[in-house]
C-alpha cells in the first residue's frame, strides 16, 4: 500500500485530496493542525508519530525531523542498500508528500507583528521535507500548491506522473522553499544595506501573450501575497494586459503617485505624453490630453484618485490601451465598457514591503538599487541668480522637478498651469532634450518653467529655452560650466534654482 504524508498550512482543498489519495489506496499520515482538519473533515488518517515513534513536542517544533519520515522518503528505490537499511529499522516508504510551509509572509506583513511571532513562523520540518521529496522525485511525489492537487489525482489515476512531470513538480518544490527563505531573509536583515547574497521572491501572477516583441515569451510576478501596486491590481475590464502595456502601467502609475492633487498622466513608451493637476481629476485629464493630442493616442492613463464618471467620459473619446487607478468607482464602469478591449486596472498604492528594490537584469548578473523616492527638499536648494522665482513659478518648478524624476534621460519638461507642456526625453544630449521640448510646447513654452534632470553642460541649453519664452529653471547645478549657465540665466532674466540632486531615468 503507498504512504502519503500531509502536512499542509493552506488547507484549501486538502480534504478532497486526500479522499482521492484515499480511494487510489493510499494509506494517509498528517501532522498536527492537518491530522485535525482531515479528522473534522470524516477522512481516516493516521499521526506521523506511528511513523517516527515519537510524538510531536517543543509546541509543535519537532515533529517530522526524524529518520522515521526523511529514511521513507529519501531511500532510492533502485539502491539495495536503502531498501535493506529500511526493513532493518521497520521503517516505511514514503511515496507522496504533500506539504506547504507556515505562513511567515502574512505573519511579518501585519503591522502589529512582533519578531518573537514572526520567529515562531519559521518552518523548519516542512522545508526539510519538501527538499527531501524533490529530490528523490523519481520515487516520490512531491506536492506543494493546492492549485495541483486534481492534477496530480488524475495523473496518480491515469498512470501520467512519469519522470518529466515529476521534475517539474520537483522544481516547483525546490523553488517554493527558495521563495520562503528569500522571505525571512528579507525579514532578518531589515532595511540594512545590501547583503552577500540576494534573491528576489516572486509569485506567478499570469503568464502574458508575449514580451516586449511578439517573439519573446514573458510573465507577471507580483511580489508576495499582498504588496498593492501592479502586482494588487483587480482587473475590472478588458482583456489580458501584455507586457509593454504593464511597463508603461508602471511608469504611469509611479507618475501620478507622486503627487499630492488630483493628477492624470498618459504615457507612452515608458515616458509621459501628457500630465497635469487640477483641482477635480476630470480637468487635470483633459489638460493632461492637450499636452499631446496626438502622441495621447494609443496610451496608457493613470490617475491618482478614484475613477469617476466624468474622467471615464474623456477617456473613452480616443483610443487607449491600459487605464489604471486606485478604485474606479461604479458609475464610470458602463462607460469603459465602451471601449470593448481596453484594459482597465485598479491598483491600489504599492506596499514598502521586505523585498524593496529596484531590480534589473543584465547580462550575466542584477543591478539592485533603492527606489528613487527623493522629493524637492527646500531646505538644500539654493537661488543662484539675481532674480528669484516668483510664488506661481515656485508651484510650477515644484510640479516640473516631480515630473522630470519621470522622464527618461536626458530628460527636460516644460511646466505652465499645472500642466506638463513639453516633454524632451531620452535624448542623447541635453540641448537636443531642450529643443524637442521647446517643439512640443509650442508656444505654451512661453511664461513656463522648465526642469532638468541633471546640470546643464553648457549655457546652450539654458538660451535655447530662454528663447523660448521659459522664465524659471530648476536643474541639480554641478557643472564645470555651472557660471556660464548662471550668467546666461541672469542675462535673460530667468530665474534659476539648484538642487544638489539629479534625478537620472535610464
Amino acid at each position: 500500500m503507498p504512504t502519503a504524508l500531509l502536512s499542509v498550512s493552506e488547507k484549501t482543498g486538502l480534504a478532497a485530496f486526500a479522499r482521492g489519495l484515499a480511494r487510489l489506496g493510499y494509506e494517509l499520515f498528517a501532522t498536527g493542525s492537518t491530522l485535525q482538519a482531515l479528522n473534522d473533515a470524516a477522512v481516516d488518517a493516521r499521526p506521523v508519530s506511528e511513523l517516527t515513534g515519537f510524538p510531536e513536542m517543543m509546541d509543535g517544533r519537532i515533529k517530522t525531523l526524524h529518520p522515521g519520515v526523511h529514511a521513507g522518503i529519501l531511500a532510492r528505490r533502485d539502491r539495495p542498500e536503502h531498501m535493506a537499511a529500511l526493513s532493518e529499522h521497520r521503517l516505511r516508504e514514503i511515496d507522496l508528500v504533500c506539504c506547504n510551509l507556515y505562513p511567515f509572509v502574512s505573519t511579518v506583513l501585519r503591522p502589529d507583528v512582533t519578531f518573537e511571532q514572526a520567529i515562531e513562523q519559521i518552518d523548519v520540518g516542512g522545508p526539510a521535507m519538501i527538499r527531501a521529496a524533490a529530490k528523490n522525485h523519481e520515487s516520490v511525489v512531491v506536492v506543494v500548491r493546492p492549485e495541483r492537487y486534481s492534477e496530480i489525482l488524475a495523473g496518480l489515476s491515469e498512470g501520467t506522473l512519469d519522470a518529466p512531470a515529476r521534475r517539474r513538480l520537483a522544481a516547483e518544490a525546490f523553488a517554493h522553499t527558495s521563495a520562503y527563505d528569500a522571505w525571512i531573509a528579507a525579514y532578518m536583515r531589515g532595511r540594512n544595506g545590501f547583503p552577500p547574497e540576494i534573491t528576489i521572491a516572486g509569485q506567478l501572477a499570469e503568464p502574458l501573450k508575449y514580451g516586449e516583441n511578439e517573439h519573446q515569451k514573458a510573465a507577471f510576478y507580483r511580489l508576495g501575497p499582498d504588496p498593492g501596486g501592479l502586482g494588487g491590481a483587480t482587473q475590472v475590464h478588458g482583456g489580458a494586459p501584455g507586457f509593454n502595456n504593464l511597463q508603461d502601467a508602471s511608469a504611469a502609475i509611479q507618475l501620478v503617485s507622486d503627487y499630492a492633487q488630483p493628477a492624470a498622466a498618459i504615457i507612452k513608451h515608458m515616458n509621459p505624453c501628457g500630465l497635469a493637476v487640477a483641482s477635480e481629476l476630470a480637468t487635470a485629464y483633459r489638460m493632461a490630453y492637450e499636452c499631446d493630442k496626438v502622441s495621447a493616442f494609443g496610451g496608457v492613463v493613470a490617475v491618482n484618485r478614484p475613477l469617476d464618471r466624468a474622467t471615464a467620459e474623456q477617456i473613452v473619446q480616443i483610443v487607449t490601451h491600459v487605464v489604471v487607478a486606485p478604485e474606479v468607482l461604479d458609475e464610470a464602469l458602463p462607460v469603459l465598457a465602451r471601449r470593448k478591449n481596453m484594459v482597465v486596472l485598479a491598483a491600489p498604492p504599492a506596499h514598502h514591503g521586505l523585498l524593496d528594490y529596484d531590480v534589473r537584469s543584465v547580462p550575466g548578473g542584477l543591478l539592485v538599487q533603492e527606489w528613487d523616492r527623493g522629493t524637492l527638499d527646500a531646505s538644500t536648494t539654493k537661488v543662484v541668480t539675481r532674480r528669484a522665482p516668483d510664488e506661481t513659478e515656485w508651484a510650477q518648478l515644484r510640479l516640473a522637478w516631480i515630473a522630470v524624476k519621470h522622464v527618461k534621460s536626458n530628460a527636460i519638461v516644460l511646466f505652465r498651469d499645472g500642466a506638463a507642456v513639453g516633454v524632451g526625453a531620452g535624448q542623447m544630449s541635453r540641448v537636443e532634450a531642450v529643443q524637442l521640448a521647446v517643439l512640443r510646447a509650442g508656444d505654451r513654452s512661453r511664461g513656463a518653467v522648465l526642469a532638468s534632470d541633471a546640470f546643464f553642460p553648457f549655457a546652450d541649453g539654458l538660451q535655447l529655452a530662454a528663447q523660448a519664452g521659459v522664465t524659471a529653471v530648476i536643474q541639480p547645478g554641478g557643472s564645470m560650466k555651472d557660471e556660464e549657465v548662471i550668467a546666461a540665466a541672469d542675462e535673460a532674466g530667468v530665474a534659476m534654482v539648484v538642487t544638489g540632486r539629479r534625478h537620472f531615468r535610464h
